[in-house]
């Protein structure tokens, strides 16, 4: 990991920016071992995260219809989309004086992921999870082009009715594949997303990832 910036104090993380010392709500991403594109990496929320305790075998063994569960995403498009997102991800920590995380392709543990962080990753996985595989570089541009707190809102939207995993294609699951994946992007349109973040009046989060 990289050395937090000191013009911050030094606040210790573990996985892809979880603070346990400020929280232990947050994602566990978990990734099966090998190579075959269909195996799932599933994405899961947590209200007590135990780094020491995260098992992968255990992570992996979680019923599909469990409530928690929130993803459920074949390798191929994971390996698609995680890496551009690992990018954004570590920005945004070197920005709060944070520590950043390497992206692994195979990590030999479930990976903890900071609230914020993971609701937008869900955002983009739910976005492309049945997309066609070559639409996925389009549905990075259109969520790069939202503003985090534009992300967290439609987080909200969605998790309300169809946060489980297996909810797919249907309410705002569907509509989130239509508006991100589908939606041809425009470089140059409509404001950017620090205009758009001006004009939000508030944020129900804690810890903004400017």
């Amino acid at each position: 990991m990289a050395k937090a910036s000191s013009s911050f104090p030094v606040r210790k993380t573990v996985g892809l920016g979880l603070i346990p010392q400020e929280a232990t709500h947050g994602f566990v991403i978990s990734v099966p071992k090998g190579v075959g594109n269909e195996d799932y990496v599933r994405i899961r929320e947590e209200r007590h995260i135990n780094d020491d305790k995260l098992d992968l075998s255990q992570e992996l063994s979680h019923p599909l219809n469990e409530p928690s569960l929130r993803v459920v995403i074949d390798r191929r498009r994971w390996l698609e989309l995680a890496p551009a997102f690992w990018e954004e991800a570590n920005r945004r920590l070197r920005a709060n004086g944070l520590p950043t995380h390497k992206f692994l392709k195979n990590p030999s543990k479930p990976i903890p992921i900071h609230p914020s962080l993971g609701k937008e990753l869900c955002i983009l996985c739910w976005a492309v999870e049945s997309a066609p595989v070559e639409d996925i570089p389009n549905a990075l541009l259109n969520w790069e082009a939202l503003a985090p707190e534009e992300r967290w809102w439609l987080f909200t939207m969605a998790v309300a009715t169809t946060g489980q995993a297996l909810k797919k294609e249907i309410g705002w699951r569907k509509a989130l594949r239509f508006a991100i994946a589908d939606n041809p992007f425009v470089k140059g349109e409509g404001s950017s997303p620090k205009q758009r973040r001006e004009m939000l009046a508030h944020t129900q989060l804690t810890l903004n990832f400017d």
